[in-house]
Formats: structure tokens, C-alpha cells, sequence
């Protein structure tokens, strides 16, 4: 279904369209923008808020600087609709977030407008500082070079770094801060309050308006004049605002804060800010969800809707005849709170994913034992290791993707001191249609190379539950070692999922059948999809053995010594990256062991993988049920049987 666009929106196919309409269309594109954004994502799917919120401002900008000779980046890339929609992809938007479509966020090989590739937070300042500075090296003075942030991104250390070092080096970059309150759920924090103090100060707004009007009227006088005023403006921000202004501090000229939402003013101001030499920021108020009300009202909600009715704002959701298994993060969510209120020592932290984790049931129930500490990976775990060093048991809950942003915090603050942290890591393996900067892909490797690591994914609710029960003991404590539990996206496999907790045993995997002449060993729960691998298998007449590891470290070893004695062909299955995972562990102990097999290793190869779903992906690389089947048919030389009519076909591999 082709969604069409509004009258001169059509007639757009790129900036250089844009910049030749006369300013006083630009409320009308933002509006038929906005609709065609709304029409897409209803039907399609895909982020919503964030892109409706910058709508004015994606206008704005490719209407004053000359993209993409002027270099645009968006910091996390799920509010660059707009911005997709304006630079040819028009046309193309219908396969946002598809198998084989374009990207939900910018991609370098996709199209010169989107400069920088992101996807993880507050990468956008550096970004632009390192093209500013190169730009001033190469003698291209004349480029413009502009990092829009906002949904919570101002929060992590990253962008804090890049505007200290901005400050204090020649450049010329914008960064325009998109102030919404709104990560995927509210921003947290002391920047978050402070940022509301400039907006809600009517007496500097005021007079900020009369300094700015006055810089205008003296521009013609020359750079004098111009550091007369921004000494005036400078003085009146630290002296109506009570404190020195942040940014200021970091010689970061302040402008604003100014209505995101009024187009024709943004262009005005942005083209303003074009002759002003040096870093800068642009500070706007804007609104997650701008334009759909049901989205401003409930911007946690429809930040990611899925699909839905755009006129009555239903939420388009599968309907079961029989329940259904839980979300793997459900799970996670409604068993920590059990088991904190059976022991006062449990804490939870995350870093701005309350709702896309679940620990969001636990802040509700129990706000003073849960933490969102905002987008800050690496203070979410040296702060969980600081309440781990007072006795606290503390489940630091963070997507798999997000994680790789902490490790050295994990080697050095957790593991080199040996604190019991429980690092619970969702969205491990194929994340689905956010695409390769969201996929859990790497987690099992750079986990299971540090000491004092345990390393254990569930195959099903009840192991996830069992190991999170596990660790929360005292008994865990005394091994003075922290654990990596990964799970992924999406639901289980059991729809009555809570089961009696029973302690684990670290490092003991579990025979899910016997079997002859080839063993399949799983890994979490892509276990489920040996299990189907092998029914169908049992069809054809050939019977492999399963084994659930639970465990890439510990391995079991009384099991893999087994398994290795009475099998000479073996397969793994992860999902997660063949460099270094599970299948490496498992072949370095035949190594090791100096046992000999002919073992296969299936799992996410040496190679970025696109967005698509879960299930398309898993295909792709070859472990989806079929896939496994097929592995196991080509190690023992055998031909897929095909029964069709009664008929008996065979298909060579």
C-alpha cells in the first residue's frame, strides 16, 4: 500500500526542492509532512513521537543550510523521519524498518543526507566536532556542520565530553537541543530540572528576546558590537537565572530557548545563527508526539505504537484464542518485584529503559529500591557496584547493544573486585527491525573473556526466573563473581510461566533428549528452535541428540566430556556472533580436551546484519529451525525427505 502525499510534499524529492518553495508554504509542508508520517507509521509501523516532535525543526533546517554539503546529524536517529522523508526516501518510506527496506534510522550507505550512522545515543557532538575540525583543516570554511540532540541524550557522559572539548577548540558547529523531557520515558535527572529552569523563566525569556533583537539591530556594526552584547546577554543569563548557564560555562555561545514549533522563526533564527562564528547552541521546546493527540497525552506509549488506527488511535494488537507466553522482559519484570519483596536487599537499576525492560513494574511498586539513572551506561554500573559494596543485591538491567558501552566499567569496577553484580542483558541477539545498531550480537564473546564472569542464557521463562532466584541468594554472594543473563527479544515459550523458583546449579546445562550420531548443542533460548529442528528430523527417520548448555561459562564440563566421548559430529547454536561465542568455548575445550570432532558452529557471522524480523534474520544466518535441520542433514551426508501426496521426494542438498 502506497501512502500518498500531500500536494506540495509531492512535489519535494529533495532539500533543493525545499529551499525553492517561498517561506510561507512551510507551515503547510510541516503539516502535510506531519500527516504523511502519521499515515506511514499507522499502517507500517515504526518509531512515532520522536519524528512527529521535530517535524518544524527537520523543515527548518534543510530549508536554511545547504544539505548535504552542510552536514546534518541526528543523535539516536529514531526522530529522523522527517529528515528521511525530505532527502529522497519519499517514495521508499513505506519500507522503513522492512526486511530488504531502508533503515528506521540514518545510514551513511544509504543516502549522502544522512552524514553520520547512529543508533546509540549522544554520539551526535562528537560527530560533528570531528567533521568541523576536519572541514577547518581541509579550508572548507564555508560548511556548516549541525548536531541535533534531544530524547534524553543530553544525559550521557559522551555528549558532555564533546562539549568541553567543542569549547575550547576552533569550530564551527550548531548544536541545536531538542528539548521534549522525553527519552523513550521521562528524562531523569538534575539536567532535566535545570534545562526546565531556563525554559520556565518568564523574566529571562523576556529580556533574552529584547538582547536578541538588539544583537540583530547591531549586527551591521561589526564583531565589536557583537561581544558587547553576547557580554550583556551573558551576564543577564547568569544573573535572572541564578546560577551560571552550563553551556556558557563550556564557551558554548546559548541561544534560546524558542519554540520548536514555529517553523518560519526557526528558519529565521537558524539562518541568524549561520553568520555567527564558532560552537554554539540553539535550545528548543519541543513536543514528543507534536500533532497527534493521543501521542502528546501518552508519549511513552507511542514512542514505538506499532501499527494502529490513525482516526480512532487503536492500537492494532494480535488476538489469541489461547494464552499466550510472556515477553522475556515481562518475565524479568514481574519476578524481580516477587522476588524484592521477599528480600529487602534487592535493588534494580537501568539506564532510561524502564519501560522497554520492565523495570518500570519495579519502580512503581517499590520506587525507592528502583533507578533510572538516564541514558548513562557506564554510571549504571559503577553505581550498581557501589551499592553492591554495601551487602546490596543489585540486578543492573540494560539492553544487550547498550552494554558495550560499559565494559570497561565491567572489567574494572565489577569483576576486578569481585562484586556479585546481576547484570541482566534483554534484547541479546537479533533485535529485529531496529537493525544492526540495536542487535545483541557481540555480548557472549566480550562477557565471556573476563574473569570472575559467569555467563548464562535461559530457554525458557522458567530458567530466567530459576537463575534470577539463583543469584539473588547469599550463596551467590560467596562466589565473589557477578553473571551475565541474556535474554531476547520477544516472547517465551511457556504461557503458564510462573513456576515455583528452584535453585540452579552454576555452571550445569541439561540433556533435552537423547540421541545418535550427532549432537546439537543450544545456547538460550534458540534452544526452542532445535527442539522444532528435531521433530521434523524425527520425520526423516534421523534422531540427534539436544543439550541445553544454560551456561557459555562455566561450561559443563562433565557434559561436553560426555557429549565429546560419545559423538563425532557436533553442531552449536547461538544467537549471538561465531567469533569468540558459544561455539568457540565449546570448541576450545575439544582443543583442550584433546577430543576430535567434526564440530558446526551456527550463529551470527563475521558480517553486519541488516534490520528485518527476528525470525527473517535468524534464516538469513542459518539457524532457524529449518536451518538447523539442514545442518544437521549436511554433517551426517543425508538428503531432506519431502513428503507431498503420499509421495516420497527426495532433495539434494
Amino acid at each position: 500500500m502506497q501512502i500518498t502525499p500531500g500536494k506540495i510534499l509531492a512535489q519535494i524529492n529533495s532539500p533543493e526542492d525545499l529551499r525553492k518553495r517561498d517561506r510561507s508554504e512551510l507551515l503547510q509542508i510541516c503539516d502535510e509532512l506531519r500527516q504523511y508520517i502519521i499515515d506511514n507509521v499507522s499502517v507500517y509501523g515504526g518509531h512515532f513521537g520522536a519524528s512527529l516532535g521535530v517535524v518544524e525543526l527537520s523543515v527548518a533546517l534543510h530549508y536554511v543550510f545547504n544539505t548535504p554539503d552542510d552536514q546534518l546529524i541526528w543523535d539516536v536517529g529514531h526522530q529522523a523521519y522527517g529528515h528521511k522523508i525530505l532527502t529522497g526516501r519519499k517514495d521508499s518510506f513505506h519500507s522503513n524498518r522492512l526486511y530488504g527496506g531502508i533503515s528506521g534510522f540514518p545510514k551513511r550507505k544509504e543516502s549522502p543526507y544522512d552524514a553520520f550512522g547512529v543508533g546509540h545515543s549522544s554520539t551526535s557532538i562528537s560527530a560533528a566536532l570531528g567533521m568541523a575540525v576536519a572541514s577547518k583543516y581541509k579550508g572548507e570554511n564555508h560548511r556548516q556542520h549541525i548536531a541535533v540532540i534531544g530524547d534524553g541524550s543530553m544525559t550521557a557522559g559522551m555528549a558532555f565530553e564533546a562539549m568541553n572539548h567543542a569549547g575550547d577548540i576552533p569550530n564551527n558547529m550548531l548544536i541545536v537541543l531538542n528539548d521534549n523531557c522525553m527519552a523513550i520515558d521521562p528524562n531523569v535527572g538534575a539536567l532535566k530540572e535545570y534545562l526546565t529552569d531556563i525554559t520556565t523563566s518568564h523574566t529571562y525569556n523576556r529580556v533574552k528576546d529584547e538582547v536578541w533583537n538588539l544583537l540583530g539591530k547591531m549586527s551591521n556594526f561589526g564583531k565589536s558590537a557583537q561581544e558587547i552584547v553576547s557580554k550583556i546577554e551573558n551576564g543577564l543569563k547568569a544573573t535572572l537565572l541564578k546560577q551560571s548557564n552550563l553551556f556558557e560555562s563550556l564557551n558554548l555561545r546559548y541561544f534560546g530557548p524558542i519554540d520548536g514549533h514555529d517553523v518560519e522563526y526557526l528558519a529565521t533564527v537558524l539562518n541568524d545563527l549561520k553568520d555567527i562564528p564558532g560552537p554554539k547552541i540553539l535550545h528548543c521546546i519541543t513536543t514528543k508526539g507534536k500533532g497527534y493527540a493521543l501521542a502528546e497525552k501518552d508519549q511513552t506509549l507511542w514512542h514505538a505504537p506499532g501499527k494502529f488506527d490513525k482516526i480512532t488511535g487503536e492500537i492494532k494488537k494480535k488476538v489469541h484464542a489461547t494464552p499466550q507466553p510472556p515477553k522475556y522482559q515481562d518475565v524479568f519484570g514481574h519476578t524481580i518485584v516477587e522476588l524484592a519483596e521477599q528480600n529487602p536487599k534487592i535493588m534494580g537499576v537501568t539506564p532510561a529503559m524502564p519501560s522497554g525492560s520492565s523495570l518500570n513494574i519495579m519502580m512503581k511498586a517499590m520506587p525507592h529500591r528502583a533507578f533510572d539513572v538516564g541514558i548513562a551506561e557506564q554510571h549504571a554500573v559503577t553505581f550498581s557496584a557501589g551499592m553492591a559494596t554495601q551487602g546490596l543485591t543489585v540486578f543492573c538491567n540494560i539492553y544487550s547493544t547498550f552494554m558495550q558501552r560499559a565494559f570497561d566499567q565491567v572489567v574494572h569496577d565489577v569483576a576486578i573486585q569481585e562484586l556479585p553484580v546481576i547484570f541482566c542483558l534483554d534484547r541479546a541477539g537479533f533485535a529485529g527491525a531496529d537493525g544492526p545498531t540495536h542487535h545483541g550480537a557481540y555480548d557472549i564473546a566480550y562477557m565471556r573473556c573476563i574473569p570472575n564472569m559467569i555467563v548464562f542464557s535461559p530457554m525458557n521463562e522458567q530458567e530466567l526466573r530459576n537463575i534470577m532466584f539463583t543469584t539473588s541468594l547469599d550463596d551467590f554472594k560467596e562466589l565473589k563473581q557477578t553473571i551475565s543473563i541474556r535474554y531476547p527479544r520477544g516472547e517465551g515459550v511457556m504461557p503458564n510461566w510462573k513456576t515455583p523458583f528452584e535453585k540452579m546449579e552454576i555452571g550445569k546445562g541439561r540433556k533435552i533428549k537423547d540421541g545418535e550420531k550427532v549432537a546439537i548443542l543450544t545456547l538460550g533460548h534458540i534452544g526452542n528452535y532445535a527442539v522444532k529442528a528435531c521433530e521434523e528430523l524425527a520425520n526423516e527417520g534421523i534422531n540427534p541428540a539436544h543439550y541445553d548448555m544454560r551456561f557459555v561459562k562455566p561450561l559443563d564440563e562433565a557434559m561436553l566430556h560426555d557429549i565429546f566421548q560419545n559423538f563425532d559430529k557436533v553442531i552449536t547454536v547461538e544467537d549471538g556472533c561465531l567469533q569468540g561465542g558459544f561455539g568457540s568455548a565449546v570448541a576450545e575445550f575439544m582443543l583442550d580436551h584433546d577430543y576430535s570432532a567434526q564440530i558446526k558452529r551456527l550463529g551470527i557471522p563475521d558480517r553486519i546484519v541488516e534490520h528485518g524480523e527476528q525470525i527473517e534474520l535468524h534464516k538469513e544466518c542459518g539457524f532457524d529451525p529449518e536451518g538447523i535441520a539442514q545442518a544437521v542433514r549436511d554433517i551426517l551426508g543425508r538428503e531432506k525427505v519431502v513428503y507431498s501426496s503420499n509421495i516420497v521426494n527426495l532433495t539434494m542438498n
